[in-house]
């Protein structure tokens, strides 16, 4: 117990000499000195409701004419809600930083072919929602084994970010990936949007065998705690299972 107040109070005059706070974990946290997020590369997160009957029409025309859009940037999936969610359309677009962001918004402005087959979609649309979104730095962005089905699923933290609940939120996905009930796509962590939101991208061959999957982690203990100890940091969450669009990069 002496070694250990000693420490403490070496790391306290340490931080005063720095003007930090003495808390004890600012010198010691993995968070703070172990992988960044890159803060080059960039996700946008799109989150579009359609009105209600007008789906059908809505995606007829950007089936036929998103070819248009991809020219400017990289698509990295798009998918209709089937469970979760109705009339809605999730879609994720990659940039190699905000200078590149900005650029291409400035050419998909400029470009009249493009803007004016937006211009039908846009009156078909009820809300539109956009996130800027880094990749978590213990994740890198999967491919799936062949088409099936996919599972977003949203958690909001506790203010605090991953200095809070990085770690036991970490270890509740990598149970999940050990037990392989689903193939994991990619974690994003939220910059502009609703601050402390992960979104989660699993694959599934199919509702039915995530469904199996769900049941089983239910009963794998390894699971159970994990996320026991990370939903202490949890405000809410939510998910919808996704069908890929025919020109979704991610199938």
């Amino acid at each position: 117990m002496l070694g250990s107040f000693t420490a403490f109070a070496r790391r306290a005059a340490l931080c005063k000499i720095l003007h930090q706070p003495t808390l004890p974990w600012v010198l010691s946290s993995p968070f703070g000195t172990g992988p960044q997020q890159d803060t080059g590369t960039i996700f946008e997160l799109r989150t579009y409701d359609i009105k209600p009957a007008k789906t059908k029409e809505c995606m007829e025309l950007i089936n036929r004419d998103i070819r248009f859009r991809l020219a400017h940037s990289e698509l990295i999936g798009f998918w209709t809600a089937e469970l979760g969610s109705m009339n809605t359309v999730f879609h994720i677009w990659k940039y190699d930083n905000f200078a590149h962001r900005a650029a291409v918004r400035k050419a998909i402005a400029s470009d009249k072919e493009w803007q004016g087959k937006l211009s039908a979609i846009l009156p078909l649309l009820k809300t539109m929602d956009m996130e800027i979104a880094y990749l978590v730095p213990w994740c890198e962005l999967g491919t799936p084994p062949k088409e099936g089905v996919y599972e977003l699923i949203t958690y909001q933290q506790k203010p605090g970010g991953p200095a809070l609940w990085g770690q036991s939120f970490k270890a509740a996905i990598d149970a999940h990936v050990r037990a392989s009930y689903a193939k994991l796509i990619g974690v994003f962590h939220t910059e502009y949007g609703l601050l402390n939101t992960v979104h989660v991208l699993w694959w599934h061959e199919s509702a039915d065998s995530r469904a199996a999957g769900r049941h089983r982690a239910h009963e794998d203990a390894r699971v159970v705690a994990a996320v026991r100890e990370s939903v202490q940091f949890l405000e809410s969450q939510r998910n919808m299972l996704l069908i890929p669009a025919p020109f979704s990069s991610l199938k």
